[in-house]
Order: C-alpha cells, then sequence, then structure tokens
C-alpha cells in the first residue's frame, strides 16, 4: 500500500478544485465497506444522464474495472489499476487512443475515478520483495466505493420516475382506447348527449374535443407534461361513459334487444351489401341501373404498412385489426366520428375503392386537426379521381416520411 498519492496531473492537464475534492472523497472510505463492483456500475449507468457522462465514456469505466482483479472493492484495498492505453484500448472495443483520452478525462471530472500520475505520466506500479504491489500509478476507483450510496439512490430515483412515467403513458393509451371505442359506439347505436333538443350530432363536438387533447400530447414528454393530458382524458372518458351508462338506464331492456337486432342487421346490409345473395335478383327486378362513376385501379399495399402510417385508427377498432375486413369495419366507424356525410363516403368508395377510400380516411384521422374538414378533404379527393388526377401511394407515402422523422426526432 503506497503512502503519498499524486495530487496533481502529469504534463499540461490542469489540477481544479473539483479533482482536488475527488481526491478527498477518495481518502475518506471507510475500511470496512465493500462494494460489489458490477452492481455499483449498474447504479451508475442507471443515474447516468444525471452525472454527466455518455455511453461512451462508462464503456471505458467498464473495461478500468475489468483490470481490477476482484469482483468486491473494499475500503482496505488499493483501488488503482494502471492499465496502458494499448491494454485499455483493447477491452473498450478498440477505442481509438484520442476518443479513450478524452473519455477518460470525463470520468475524472465527473468524479468517478482520480488520476494519480507517475512523474513521466505512466501507469505502472512497483511491487515489494514479498512480490506485493508497493507503489502504483494510474486511476483510483476509490470515488466508487465512497459514492455507493449516492450513484444507489441516484438509480432509484431515475427508476422511480420512469416507471411513474411509464404508468402514466399507459393510463393516456387506456384513456385514448376507451374514449375512441365509446365514442364510435355513441354515434353507431344514436345514443343523444346531454344537450335537450340536440340529437347524435353532438358527438362530432365529444370527438373534435378528444382529438384537441390528443393533439396536446407531444413525442417526448415528461412526466409532469403528460399528467394533466391525462387528467383531462380521464375525465371525458367518464363523461363519455356516464353518457352511454345514462342511455342505457333509460331504456328497458326489451327495447334494447331490439334496437339491438335491427342495429347488427342495418349494419350487415350497409358494410357488407356486395356479400348479400339476394342483392342481384333485387337489382334485376329493379329499374336499370343508374351508371357509376369511373373508378381507379386500386395499388396493392400490405396492411402492416398502412397501419405503420396511421397506427391512431387502431384505437377505434373493437377487436384489433388483424385483416383488411377488420381496416374496412374500423375505417366505416371513424368516417361517423370525424363527420364524413355517407353520401361523400359511399361517392369515395365507388369511385377510389373500397380499400383506397378506407386507407384516405385513416391518414385523415391521422393527421388529426391539420386537417379542419374531413368530409370536405375527401369529396376533394374524389374529385380528383373522377378525372384521373389522384394517386394513393404519395399520400401514404408522404404520411410514413411524417411518422419516420417524428420517430427521429424524438
Amino acid at each position: 500500500m503506497q503512502s503519498h498519492s499524486p495530487t496533481t496531473p502529469f504534463g499540461r492537464r490542469s489540477l481544479t478544485l473539483a479533482h482536488v475534492a475527488s481526491q478527498m472523497v477518495a481518502t475518506e472510505r471507510p475500511p470496512e465497506k465493500i462494494v460489489h463492483k458490477w452492481k455499483i456500475f449498474h447504479a451508475i449507468c442507471t443515474s447516468r444522464p444525471r452525472l454527466g457522462v455518455s455511453e461512451r465514456s462508462l464503456s471505458v469505466l467498464n473495461a478500468l474495472l475489468t483490470f481490477h482483479p476482484e469482483t468486491a472493492l473494499t475500503g482496505e484495498d488499493d483501488l488503482i489499476v494502471f492499465p496502458s492505453n494499448n491494454q485499455l484500448s483493447r477491452r473498450a472495443h478498440g477505442m481509438p487512443a484520442s476518443t479513450l483520452r478524452r473519455h477518460l478525462a470525463v470520468l475524472v471530472d465527473a468524479g468517478l475515478i482520480v488520476r494519480r500520475d507517475s512523474p513521466n505520466g505512466k501507469r505502472y506500479a512497483r511491487k515489494d520483495d514479498a512480490g506485493g504491489i508497493e507503489l502504483a500509478f494510474g486511476f483510483d476507483l476509490s470515488p466508487l466505493v465512497v459514492r455507493s450510496e449516492e450513484f444507489e439512490s441516484l438509480a432509484a430515483d431515475i427508476e422511480a420516475e420512469a416507471r411513474a412515467l411509464k404508468l402514466v403513458r399507459e393510463r393516456i393509451t387506456l384513456c385514448r382506447r376507451d374514449i375512441a371505442k365509446m365514442i364510435a359506439t355513441g354515434i353507431e347505436e344514436g345514443v343523444p348527449t346531454r344537450r335537450a333538443g340536440q340529437g347524435p350530432a353532438d358527438w362530432q363536438e365529444v370527438h373534435a374535443a378528444f382529438r384537441a387533447m390528443v393533439a396536446q400530447i407531444p413525442r417526448t414528454a415528461t412526466r409532469q407534461e403528460l399528467e394533466p393530458i391525462a387528467d383531462e382524458l380521464s375525465q371525458l372518458a367518464d363523461d363519455v361513459l356516464n353518457l352511454l351508462e345514462a342511455h342505457i338506464k333509460s331504456k328497458n331492456p326489451s327495447a334494447n334487444e331490439s334496437h339491438s337486432e335491427r342495429h347488427i342487421q342495418n349494419s350487415n346490409t350497409d358494410a357488407f351489401t356486395d356479400l348479400e345473395p339476394s342483392l342481384p335478383e333485387r337489382r334485376a327486378a329493379g329499374a336499370a341501373p343508374k351508371p357509376q362513376p369511373p373508378r381507379v385501379a386500386e395499388g396493392s399495399y400490405p396492411l402492416g404498412m398502412v397501419l405503420s402510417a396511421c397506427p391512431d385508427i387502431v384505437d377505434y377498432a373493437k377487436g384489433g385489426i388483424s385483416n383488411w375486413r377488420d381496416f374496412f369495419a374500423t375505417a366505416a366507424v371513424v368516417r361517423s366520428s370525424l363527420g364524413i356525410s355517407p353520401s361523400a363516403w359511399e361517392e369515395a368508395q365507388a369511385v377510389l375503392g373500397e380499400m383506397q377510400a378506407a386507407v384516405v380516411v385513416a391518414c385523415i384521422l391521422q393527421r388529426g386537426t391539420a386537417i379542419r374538414s374531413a368530409g370536405g378533404y375527401l369529396r376533394g379527393l374524389t374529385r380528383k379521381a373522377e378525372v384521373g388526377e389522384f394517386s394513393l401511394g404519395p399520400i401514404l407515402m408522404s404520411q410514413i416520411n411524417t411518422r419516420l422523422h417524428e420517430k427521429r426526432t424524438a
């Protein structure tokens, strides 16, 4: 064990009061204290943002720890490691010497290690006659022992904050899903809102308020920013649920049963008319069919690609979206939520095709408040399609590029 430890760095490196403070801390380690070097390293990795060190700096610290032969760091042992730059570079996965020196300086400035330089700046150890280390020059790991409680406390705080952030994000996700599906149910079932004298059209206002809340959610946010939004969404979810429950209580069970039965029949007729076997017979018995507008050719787009570009539509799916049939049924619900009239929707399906019309509705939903009139926007695209000026590809690719840009800047 060496009796004197150098306090000043070799060469042009300057000495700061922070370095002196780190050296003071290193000398205050209790002899009886023992810490597990990899557990404390894990705590340092977790608390890295508050310590002001980068991932690459920690990889250098990891390499330094491998040069200490014992797993335990104690207050009695000499904790100076003295690898050469070549040895340290190899264990730091081939890090260049210039980069290595820069990250070593970061670790010293952060007070994680203490530099003990020799007279010529080299790192080495002198041994006594018994083979023990008498004097060593290199990097002292003592601050890891002295500050172990500090690192563990910082790590615990960061992990607790991460858990709280995860919980509030889950809360927002659940509220978004619940509100979207309850609004869709309210529109489909014709549930009146609280405003007397006004019918289901008021659900468009509820949906607009919901979209405005969702638009406030930033891509990257702290728990403090998300908690007020989560509270607003929770309150809206409670209000919408109260509307549905009040409607159920106002109806007797037999009326509800007959209403649901009629609704199921009507939904099947509207959504899957082309699948009814009696449809051709009805058309043959009626007047001459009305000429249909020209229908643009439908491109082939993978469902996964569409959902990646427009993920918000999944919130409106009753049982998830696993195939195009689920997607078409959900798009019909979204159409109602966006306030697109049945005539505009039928015209878009006739001209664009069912798949392209559904994808366009998903893109409109994803863009949120950027499109003021969803119905007018869809009609405009339908007019372009009638004259051959519409292509779904650029719209879908633009949405995909927007999503990729948001992920990169998040």
